[in-house]
């Protein structure tokens, strides 16, 4: 069994497409995934699967989202490997001045590329840090001009329903849960 996240968007915002995790999660179990666990109320689903690819498991699960909740799901699903990679890999100093700055995953949904989605996100200077990932983008504000950060247009933007943001702390808390969840698997 393979570990992996799924990033959906668009529920519980603004009052809009409520879910509570309790159906999210049987939702999910009635789709044949396995150790489904779900962390916060923005829509973060850890789970296991037997190999059967992303793109696979992103339709099986955007299907079963859109007929249970009545609303068209969008969902990003990314692998333990690929979470650790995001992690790893983010640019030197990413997510260690919590005082001073907001970090962001802007993960995407294939087939956007990050080459692609920078061409749309416009950054403030000496506010603002973008920076190209594997399948993500890394966007940093400064706290103390947050009012003047760009990342808000980007909700605005078309590209942004093939997005789905999270901010560092929930990327790598899915990171540990995902990491753990393989150890008691093993």
């Amino acid at each position: 069994m393979n570990q992996y996240a799924a990033l959906l968007r668009g529920i519980n915002v603004g009052g809009k497409n409520l879910v509570k995790m309790v159906a999210l999660k049987a939702c999910f179990e009635d789709s044949g995934l396995k150790d489904v666990h779900t962390y916060i109320q923005s829509g973060n689903v850890l789970f296991s699967a037997s190999a059967s690819g992303q793109a696979k498991l992103t339709k099986q699960i955007e299907a079963a989202l859109s007929k249970t909740f009545n609303y068209e799901s969008r969902v990003v699903v990314r692998s333990l490997k690929q979470m650790k990679e995001i992690v790893t890999v983010a640019p030197n100093g990413f997510g260690s001045d919590l005082a001073t700055y907001r970090y962001d995953v802007i993960f995407l949904k294939e087939p956007l590329t990050a080459a692609k989605a920078m061409q749309s996100v416009t950054t403030k200077e000496g506010v603002d840090q973008a920076f190209a990932g594997k399948g993500v983008l890394y966007f940093s504000r400064l706290i103390s001009r947050a009012a003047q950060s760009r990342l808000a247009r980007i909700i605005t933007m078309p590209v942004y329903q093939s997005m789905t943001i999270r901010n560092w702390n929930t990327t790598t808390k899915l990171l540990s849960m995902m990491e753990a969840m393989s150890v008691t698997d093993a």
